[in-house]
């Protein structure tokens, strides 16, 4: 337990271990020095360019970490539903194999040698069942999802046997239910709390431990939050700003950002804001500086310190790419010298 003593007029605290409050002196009992926390780390980020997609789109969804993500699928103009999947190197994007049926909306998870597409639509007002499996060079068809579903873009998590879908809509109705994946098959799983679609999660978060958050149609957009603990869901602290159509990164049900969405107006009412989640709160730290207003992006990431941002609707097709950084807290020693 911290205690604060007095020294030339001031408190400062005893810990035990260093601190991650900004600004923050201290004396660390265990190395019997003085510290402080410098400012400008985690969650405190910042969002630049990169490298534009081959195709403009809107509605895809992607798997990955910021230097190395694939994207897939989409619609292009004419509402047409794409196959079309790119890979990015942190740099560049790169076509590489299609996969063998165009969708838009779809869910997705994993890694660009271990991936998982599913679900989506394939024609106006249909979901499909469709899943499969991406090995680094190619797709194979894997065994579906249980209820056909879309809307799912950056709300499923985990890996490609050991994943989680978001709830969805079927084309002509929400879906509720929540589903795992076992590495050959999905099972329903318990229903969140609040019901709604287009929610995002932290998506390299296990699907024993994460949190989903926002969602909503027009106008009822929520700023809810829900952690999952591998059997039941619990509301946890809402976002500052409630939303839908968000992205997402992190590695728990403790540590996530969102970022981007839909505010109640809807299209092309999107936001720019980027929240951080620390296990009890969510904080508004930067907001996207290159891409404004756009929606059905693709989000991929490998924590609440790096995302990815990509394509997406603004008042047409999108290509441009944007990432997240914030650097971890800088602890100083102080010194005499």
């Amino acid at each position: 337990m911290a205690d604060s003593k007095t020294f030339s007029g001031f408190p400062v605290q005893n810990l035990s271990s260093d601190s991650t409050s900004v600004g923050q002196i201290y004396y660390n009992t265990s190395s019997g020095s003085f510290k402080a926390v410098k400012d400008g780390g985690a969650p405190i980020g910042t969002w630049a360019s990169g490298g534009n997609t081959n195709t403009a789109r809107s509605g895809i969804t992607g798997f990955g970490i910021n230097t190395a993500t694939i994207i897939a699928g989409g619609s292009t103009p004419g509402v047409v539903y794409e196959d079309i999947v790119e890979q990015y190197n942190g740099t560049a994007w790169t076509e590489i194999a299609d996969f063998s049926t165009g969708r838009n909306q779809a869910g997705s998870l994993g890694s660009t040698t271990a991936g998982l597409l599913f679900g989506g639509i394939v024609s106006l007002n249909t979901a499909t069942a469709s899943n499969q499996s991406w090995n680094g060079s190619a797709w194979t068809e894997v065994n579906e999802l249980n209820t056909a579903r879309s809307y799912m873009l950056n709300g499923s998590n985990g890996t490609q046997t050991a994943g989680m879908t978001s709830t969805g809509w079927s084309g002509t109705a929400q879906v509720y239910s929540v589903e795992s994946w076992n590495g050959s098959s999905w099972a329903e799983v318990a229903e969140p709390n609040t019901n709604v679609y287009l929610r995002a999660t932290g998506g390299k978060a296990p699907n024993t431990n994460t949190i989903i958050f926002g969602g909503g149609y027009l106008p009822a957009r929520t700023a809810n939050s829900e952690t999952w603990n591998g059997s039941s869901w619990t509301e946890v602290g809402d976002l500052n700003t409630a939303r839908a159509d968000m992205g997402g990164s992190g590695t728990s049900s403790t540590s996530a950002i969102g970022f981007g969405g839909r505010g109640p107006s809807g299209s092309p009412n999107a936001t720019i804001l980027t929240e951080s989640w620390d296990g009890s709160s969510w904080t508004e730290v930067a907001d996207q500086g290159v891409n404004t207003g756009i929606h059905y992006f693709a989000s991929t990431g490998a924590s609440a310190a790096s995302a990815l941002k990509c394509a997406g609707a603004t008042t047409g097709q999108n290509d441009t790419t944007e990432e997240w950084t914030a650097a971890a807290f800088e602890v100083k020693t102080l010194t005499t010298s």
